[in-house]
């Protein structure tokens, strides 16, 4: 509802009529002498930019900020709390909005993102699109498959990033979306730039369940912070009132596994964040800065130590009641573990007949090399007739001339003189569960040699039921570490191997297809050899990696043309891109190209990219110093956008 035009009027007739008897010019009617009541609202309409006030109703308070207000905050790194629209129904938000006084670009301000789910890590999570404060009509201000950029209109446009004017997009925004007449209004406006996107049609439903027509919100700053005041709809977790809040409990995150002996631990812990949990569903990133750290014992010594982390602040930054507290385990060591992980596809990439007819031993992968402190990790899908818990994969450790350390089968069970001595990881609770979702199971098998006469084997098996199961053989020993290798076999069953994502005609969109995920343990190198092929339509149609906790949750994507996003992003280091990004994007149509994905064990992460171009050209894309890592908890798995990638 608006009230205040018709109100305005009146004022100005009867100020008219105050000027008029006093002889004044308008001048006396904004001084002190002034009657209160007539300065109050004279000086709400002389304030006013546009002229007009929308009186929201069902506001409550809901006080939280979005960004690091040293403006640091780098973009997809912070994120509001979400809200749900049903169908039918307006949200109402008002916050302010921080520009950086030095901010240089246009896009430094805020989006706002439109999803089918609250969990970003979900596989079926989806993107309406996404609509930023600026409008830029030759740039990316919008994006998304169901946002129509010809439905924005705006008070202030600008044609480049570097455009002057991004501080007017300042102060205390009303963001509304109107669900009421069946489409999509989104309104921005800070009393002086307003944006709209207007759409008329009904909105798609990108929810799993056709019942549910909800959508969620949520915004995102970027250099810039988000003082959110105030909501009509509860987001998920509840509002936050203006009150100071006691801290709950303490999660960390980036703790080192190892630590050099002679380090000191403040050096150590550089890199250890936490998410603070407040009273009322409230939360917070805090960095090693705020934390308190003591190791138990001390660290002159080698051997497992106990960190003690302490925060004692409010939400408010005040000495807290009671302190919160959180414990990790990691080892002070004389030299720092070394292992690297390459990613491989065997030959031949179907092995069996695909009617699982093959018998025992009637087939056999190529030899694979592992060397010392290497982990070979393949990826394959494993089918079988069902009919015994042995017709599945088969893994065969041995020499180059094939005489055995281990035979080791899916279902817990092997022979072989290394065999004897390993420890097996003790099965399934459920045997015909896990044989009935063995038929089209996604697996990801690791194959270590220690290096020190021992090997490991372990399998991820990603039943069609979606539970994952394990396996794993630890200690086969009687190795010579630098004489391993290994072969699959099969008994009736089949398996094929991954070998590429994407279609070949890279038609295939943004984040459609992904490879499994695949860990890589603390001090570890993973390496993938593959080939890359784009659509060229533009720098961002090739690889994509992402890097992840085992459930999804993002740290860092990162891309082949130096891009990325996430909260461990904001604090790395890009190589900086290509000198001639016309001559790289043609080149990387069928680019040969290393990827490796380094845990440096310390709470970071470097992806490093040599991409050999069809010039014979090696162009260069790495991004060192990923952040806010869980050395125990890094994956990694690949995703593309318009391209496609065979892997070798």
């Amino acid at each position: 509802m608006r009230h205040l035009n018709k109100l305005a009027s009146v004022l100005f007739a009867a100020s008219l009529g105050v000027m008029s008897l006093t002889g004044c010019e308008g001048g006396d009617l904004y001084n002190v002498d002034a009657p209160d009541w007539l300065s109050s609202v004279a000086d709400s309409i002389a304030n006013s930019k546009n002229g007009e006030e929308e009186v929201l109703e069902g506001m409550e308070e809901d006080v939280y900020t979005i960004g690091a207000t040293d403006f640091s905050t780098g973009w997809w790194a912070q994120f509001s709390k979400y809200y749900q629209i049903p169908e039918g129904q307006v949200w109402n938000a008002v916050f302010n909005l921080s520009i950086n006084p030095a901010a240089s670009n246009t896009y430094k301000n805020f989006a706002l993102l439109i999803t089918n789910d609250e969990d970003r890590g979900a596989t079926d999570y989806k993107e309406y699109g996404a609509i930023r404060y600026d409008n830029q009509p030759s740039g990316n201000s919008e994006w998304g498959d169901y946002i129509d950029r010809g439905l924005v209109e705006s008070t202030l446009t600008f044609n480049t990033d570097t455009d002057a004017g991004v501080d007017k997009l300042g102060g205390r925004v009303t963001l509304t979306i109107d669900r009421s007449e069946g489409g999509l209004v989104v309104k921005m406006t800070n009393g002086s730039v307003i944006k709209t996107y207007t759409q008329k049609s009904a909105l798609a439903n990108l929810n799993a369940d056709p019942a549910n027509t909800t959508i969620r919100a949520f915004l995102v700053p970027e250099g810039s912070y988000i003082s959110f005041l105030q909501s009509n709809i509860e987001p998920i977790g509840g509002f936050t009132s203006a009150d100071d809040k006691q801290p709950l409990s303490l999660t960390l995150t980036g703790v080192p596994t190892e630590v050099l002996i002679g380090t000191e631990l403040s050096e150590a812990m550089a890199n250890v964040t936490a998410v603070v949990e407040f009273e009322q569903g409230v939360s917070k990133n805090v960095t090693a800065e705020e934390l308190q750290f003591e190791a138990i014992p001390n660290m002159d010594e080698p051997g497992q130590k106990t960190l003690v982390v302490l925060y004692n602040k409010t939400f408010k930054g005040e000495n807290c009641e009671k302190p919160v507290i959180a414990t990790k385990v990691f080892s002070v060591v004389k030299e720092l573990s070394a292992f690297t992980q390459t990613v491989v596809v065997p030959n031949p990439t179907i092995l069996g007949a695909e009617d699982n007819s093959s018998g025992w031993w009637s087939a056999h992968t190529d030899n694979i090399k592992v060397e010392p402190k290497e982990t070979k990790v393949v990826n394959f899908t494993n089918y079988t007739t069902g009919e015994n818990n042995w017709n599945n994969f088969v893994i065969v450790l041995n020499k180059a001339n094939l005489a055995e350390y281990a035979v080791v089968r899916a279902d817990n069970f092997g022979w072989g003189d290394g065999y004897a001595a390993c420890t097996p990881s003790g099965g399934q609770e459920d045997w015909d569960a896990w044989r009935a979702a063995m038929n089209g199971a996604k697996v990801t098998a690791y194959i270590t040699n220690n290096g020190d006469g021992t090997a490991t084997v372990k399998a991820v098996m990603h039943g069609t039921d979606g539970v994952d199961y394990f396996q794993e053989y630890k200690g086969i020993n009687t190795v010579d570490p630098d004489d391993m290798y290994f072969r699959f076999t099969v008994d009736g069953c089949h398996m094929v191997f991954d070998t590429d994502l994407g279609t070949p005609d890279c038609s295939a969109g943004w984040w459609s297809a992904h490879t499994a995920n695949v860990q890589v343990p603390s001090h570890t190198v993973c390496t993938v050899n593959f080939t890359n092929y784009t659509s060229g339509g533009a720098n961002w149609n090739n690889f994509v990696v992402v890097l992840n906790k085992a459930d999804l949750a993002e740290y860092a994507v990162v891309r082949a043309d130096n891009f990325g996003w996430g909260d461990g992003y904001a604090a790395c280091t890009p190589s900086g891109g290509q000198a001639d990004w016309g001559a790289w994007l043609s080149a990387m149509n069928g680019a040969k190209c290393t990827v490796q994905i380094a845990n440096n064990g310390d709470g970071t992460a470097d992806v490093k990219a040599v991409m050999h171009g069809t010039d014979g050209v090696d162009y260069i894309q790495d991004y060192i110093g990923i952040n806010t890592i869980d050395p125990d908890d890094l994956y990694f798995r690949f995703t593309v956008d318009g391209c496609y990638l065979t892997f070798e």
